[in-house]
């Protein structure tokens, strides 16, 4: 990964009069100086030129090599947000009368895409344990055409065995599509085998709060054809990404792993002080967490175990006055997202995971009362955990 992290910053893109950064190139149309040009690039037969920026533009094209670069893949694609990532990933390779095998634990809108979008458009998806491989397994038909899961399940932070995964799809012919939004850098996907890897640019690689962005990253062959003019799904559905926040998200990239560890570092001082005084916290980089050896088998050395942790209070309501107390005390701010430098926290039961019925929350083991923490990095940690505590045990109190 350190090599990566050199490639990526190896990367440059000079300024039209030598400045040290990319101008963003706004324009939505380029000329061609041989009108004979644009009907080729119309068929296909000319590449490398710009055309339209809902097919490529300059500042897209600059940070989906950077992003590349760091994700270990040939290509990236900036695109609108993590959403349209995930749907037209999906649309490129997944056709009507076909089938797709998903974690059964991943965040709201995408349960909700594919279990009331899909069908529609005739795309049959059955919702597995990623964990349980042999589940996996028995899940495939042979209609199946892709292994969906995320890297690190939100909300409840399991870790997905992309080797044993990636030995599933070798063995039946399919695309491993893993969404890495709570693992960057943490996990490279591509070393194990995913054929694809996405992002909610949203969160950790824009690190701010600020944009709504994501980007899809794999063999120059398949973003090539996310783009295609006659069949790629970004190319004909549109969600591209704005010039403006590519230059933005390209000049961010450069201290996404300084970001990285500090939020790591931050959530293992919490996580550690809370299991310490009887929390009921999960955190992957707790000995204590299932798959504690499973992700330090996958991780990249140095950049710890991320950001996210839970604490189950065990009722929606009481979760919900946890973090009232907690905003109240400056420890963080109640709100959904995350990656942000602040501390964000929500009750996912009611909130990003509130498209998931009720029974089907109970299935996949999702407490009502389960407080999701997006560990911010800013503040004195004793003083962060001085917070939590005194709210934490006011509350107890209270209830009691």
């Amino acid at each position: 990964m350190k090599q990566r992290i050199q490639n990526m910053r190896d990367i440059q893109h000079f300024g039209e009069e030598g400045g040290v950064v990319p101008v963003i190139d706004v324009a939505s149309t380029s000329t061609f100086l041989n009108p004979a040009d644009m009907e080729r690039t119309f068929h296909g037969e000319l590449e490398g030129c710009y055309l339209y920026s809902r097919h490529s533009n300059p500042s897209v094209t600059a940070f989906g090599k950077k992003f590349a670069a760091l994700e270990g893949t040939e290509a990236a694609l900036g695109v609108s947000s993590g959403m349209a990532a995930i749907a037209t990933t999906l649309d490129q390779l997944v056709s009507a009368g076909e089938h797709i095998v998903a974690s059964r634990t991943i965040y709201g809108g995408t349960y909700a895409l594919f279990k009331n979008l899909f069908p529609r458009r005739g795309i049959r998806v059955s919702f597995v344990d990623m964990d349980d491989l042999s589940a996996v397994e028995r899940a495939i038909l042979p209609e199946t055409k892709v292994l969906f899961t995320e890297t690190l399940s939100n909300p409840l932070l399991r870790m997905a065995d992309l080797k044993g995964l990636s030995s599933i799809k070798n063995r039946n012919g399919l695309k491993l599509v893993v969404d890495n939004t709570f693992a960057p850098l943490l996990v490279t996907p591509a070393d194990f085998g995913a054929d694809v890897v996405i992002h909610s640019c949203t969160k950790y690689i824009s690190g701010a709060s600020d944009m709504i962005s994501g980007v899809i990253a794999g063999s120059r062959d398949f973003i090539a054809s996310l783009i295609d003019i006659n069949s790629g799904s970004v190319m004909l559905t549109g969600p591209v990404m704005d010039a403006k926040i590519a230059h933005e998200l390209y000049l961010r990239l450069d201290h996404l792993p300084i970001r990285v560890e500090a939020h790591s570092r931050a959530a293992q001082f919490l996580a550690e002080k809370m299991e310490a005084h009887g929390v009921p916290v999960f955190y992957p980089g707790l000995k204590s967490h299932p798959q504690h050896r499973l992700m330090s088998d996958h991780r990249n050395e140095g950049f710890g175990f991320g950001g996210m942790l839970t604490v189950d209070c065990v009722t929606s309501k009481r979760a919900m006055e946890l973090a009232t107390e907690l905003q109240n005390n400056k420890f963080g701010l109640y709100a959904v997202s995350l990656g942000f430098s602040r501390t964000l926290m929500s009750c996912p039961s009611v909130s990003t995971s509130s498209e998931i019925p009720e029974k089907e929350q109970r299935e996949m083991n999702l407490s009502p009362g389960l407080l999701r923490l997006s560990i911010g990095f800013t503040g004195d940690l004793e003083t962060q955990w001085q917070r939590f505590q005194s709210g934490y045990d006011r509350l107890l109190k209270e209830t009691r």
